[in-house]
């Protein structure tokens, strides 16, 4: 898949000061939509770098990288790889730094995204979205076809899984960068339907239902 405008507005018409998404913020946005509001037009801050699972996903990507580096070159054909490597598209309007950029031996090129989380049998559209978004970075970047990216779930038993990129997903990511825009300028979204989300988070008593 090479990055597209589709649908979806060119950067270029966006003014100067135009707000560059990035897929930690899109896990955000889909985990729920009022964590944009609350965080970004309204400036209140969630005070994220406290829980656990944040501060200790900062200090795994090195130690996985050591430990699975001939793995993932035999399990995946990668012949080069690229670390921690920061990346714009101009066209979407996001940025963010790629855990790994692969190449593979077909030519393609590929992010790989580690979580420290553990997989249980599907990989939920926060992280297919994030991977999606870091595709079409590189895609922009090195001007090479990304027809999959990889995510290494770090809990568990490092398992490695695969996401297939499709026009229909970059036009999902679309649909959700503009809306993600539109409450930039104040627009409020509907709070999540899961309730079970509401339970432990910061702004639940400020949150008008």
């Amino acid at each position: 898949m090479k990055s597209s405008q589709n649908s979806f507005k060119s950067f270029d018409e966006f003014n100067e000061n135009e707000y560059y998404i990035t897929p930690s913020e899109m896990l955000e946005f889909l985990y729920c939509k009022r964590f944009i509001y609350f965080m970004k037009y309204l400036g209140i801050e969630q005070h994220e770098e406290k829980r656990y699972k944040v501060l200790k996903g900062r200090t795994i990507h090195e130690k996985k990288e050591i430990e699975n580096a001939n793995y993932l070159r035999k399990k995946i054909n990668v012949i080069d790889k690229k670390i921690n490597v920061s990346m714009v598209s101009k066209v979407y309007g996001i940025k963010g730094i790629v855990d790994e950029v692969l190449t593979l031996s077909d030519g393609t090129m590929a992010p790989l995204d580690y979580k420290f989380a553990e997989y249980k049998g599907k990989i939920y559209e926060t992280y297919k979205m994030q991977a999606i978004m870091y595709s079409l970075m590189i895609s922009e970047t090195f001007e090479k076809d990304v027809k999959q990216g990889f995510i290494l779930y770090c809990r568990g038993k490092n398992v490695l899984k695969e996401i297939n990129m499709t026009e229909k997903d970059v036009n999902k990511l679309s649909e959700y960068l503009e809306e993600f825009r539109k409450i930039l300028t104040g627009y409020y979204p509907k709070p999540t339907s899961y309730k079970q989300r509401c339970i432990d988070c910061c702004y639940r008593n400020i949150c008008v239902k």
